[in-house]
């Protein structure tokens, strides 16, 4: 990138300072604002578990997550209604 003149700096200057960029709170386009909150870091253990778990069944270490918090889920009730 070439070198700025005093006069392209202040030009600059002025355009973002009268033109401030928008950022939407709600607009939630990028991955880790779609996902803020859902973001889980695991061990290394865990993550090639996983990743070896959902290769074996043809699907995704999100679905074996949600698997095993349905099945944890089914068991607590159970568990709780005896």
């Amino acid at each position: 990138m070439p070198d700025l003149t005093d006069e392209e700096y202040d030009a600059l200057d002025v355009y973002w300072t009268t033109n401030t960029p928008r950022v939407s709170g709600n607009g939630k386009s990028g991955f880790i604002a779609k996902h803020e909150g859902q973001l889980i870091f695991l061990d290394s253990l865990s993550a090639d578990w996983l990743r070896i778990k959902a290769a074996a069944a043809n699907t995704t270490p999100e679905a074996i997550i949600g698997d095993l918090v349905r099945a944890e889920i089914i068991r607590t009730v159970r568990a709780s209604a005896l």
